[in-house]
This record gives C-alpha cells, structure tokens and sequence, in this order.
C-alpha cells in the first residue's frame, strides 16, 4: 500500500508534466514499475493509467480537439497496437528492457531531426504515422515523443495539440489493452493498481491546463529529452538487475 501511495504521488507529477508537453508521464513511470513488478506486469499497468492521463488531457482540452486527424491516426494505429501489444507478450524480458532503454534514447536524434524538417503533414501522412507508431505503442507502451512531430507538422498547437494528441493515445492504447485483456494478462490487481496511479495521472493533467501557456517552447524540448534520458537510464538499471 506505501508503495502504491508514493507511487501516486509521483505520478501527480508526471501527469502534470504529460499535460503540459503532451508526453513524458509514461516514461517516467515506467522504468520504476519495471524494477517493482517486471515488464510483464508493468506494461499492462501504465497501459490502463495512460489510458486515464490521455482522458484526462481530452477533458482539459475538449472543445479544441481535431478529430479528423484522430480518426486518420487512429483508424490504423488501433490494429496496429493490437499487433505490438501481442509482440510484447511473445518476446524475452530481457529483450524487452534492452529494447525500451534503445529506444527511449533513439527518440531524442529521431524527435530533433523530425522537429527540424518541420514537414506538412497531410491526413494521409497521419495514417501511415498512426500504423508504425500504433505498433511501436503497443510494444513500447509510449511513443509520445515522436507523436509530438506529427501533430504539430499537420498544424496543431496549443490545446488543439494537446487535446487530439491524447485523443489519438487513448484510442491506441484501448486497442492494446484488449489484446492484454484476450491474452489474461489483466488480472484484478494490475486493474487496481492502474486505476490508482492512473487517477493519478488524470488529475495532473488537469491541474497542467492552467500553466500550459505560461511555458516557453524552448522548455518543451528539454522536458521531453530528459524525461528520454531517465527513461532510458531506468531500462538498463532494470536489464542489469535481471542478469
């Protein structure tokens, strides 16, 4: 039960952080929920409490949600996460820590290189972006970072960002909690212990609303690579541990 309190706590500020860049509340927590329970049961447990950070930032930003790129981003990625999520439950643990920390890090060159292109995404750019990140989701749990891009290159900012940003997440990440729920890997107490963290999470991303325009885009930036770097350094910590 402490456990479950201080890990409350800090998903209070990891979900404010998610709030205010659209990303990052995952990949804080996650690393630590790998050296508490494993990937095998970390994964399905921020996948239920990502699930109610992203309906937390829809509630937020409602009124601004563009629902046409969600729906172009959406229709594939959903099948797509399904897929990813079915690959993460058919591969070694410790393949899956080594491949998170990769990853993670691989995002920071990935995401600046995207950002700099600064490319105008069309309607059907978000499909096929919705494909591959919808997989890479539902093995990785968080593609965030190189959702952020996407959205932004289609013309998105602010809370229409935020909002559809998160609107297109929480779809994908239904999409990869069936696949858990068909595959028995949600039993009752990863339920409990999503929706504790993940209520968590949902009312930092609605106390982040109030502060969202007071930061500088420069600071956007920062936050994202760093919550990165951590993300990453708790993946080999976790992949050291197992061997």
């Amino acid at each position: 039960m402490l456990t479950l309190v201080l890990l409350s706590i800090l998903a209070l500020a990891a979900g404010v952080l998610g709030g205010i860049v659209g990303t990052g509340s995952s990949l804080i927590l996650l690393p630590l929920l790998v050296l508490l329970y494993g990937p095998r049961v970390a994964v399905p447990i921020m996948g239920i409490a990502a699930v109610m950070a992203n309906i937390g930032r829809v509630i937020a930003w409602w009124r601004e949600v563009r629902w046409r790129p969600v729906v172009a981003y959406s229709i594939p990625g959903i099948p797509a996460a399904a897929l990813g999520a079915h690959t993460l439950l058919n591969i070694p643990v410790s393949l899956v820590d080594g491949f998170l920390a990769a990853f993670f890090l691989g995002m920071i060159p990935l995401r600046r290189f995207a950002n700099r292109r600064q490319l105008r995404v069309r309607l059907w750019h978000m499909a096929v972006a919705g494909a591959i990140l919808g997989y890479l989701t539902g093995l990785v749990l968080s593609t965030g970072p190189l959702s952020v891009p996407i959205f932004t290159g289609y013309g998105l900012a602010g809370g229409a960002f935020l909002g559809s940003e998160a609107a297109s997440a929480l779809l994908l990440y239904l999409g990869k909690l069936t696949t858990f729920q068909a595959s028995g890997d949600l039993p009752l107490d990863v339920v409990e212990r999503g929706l504790v963290i993940g209520a968590a999470l949902l009312v930092g991303a609605l106390l982040a609303k109030r502060i969202v325009r007071r930061i500088h885009p420069r600071m956007f930036t920062l936050l994202i690579d760093g919550v990165l770097v951590v993300g990453a350094v708790g993946m080999l910590i976790s992949l050291i541990q197992e061997r």
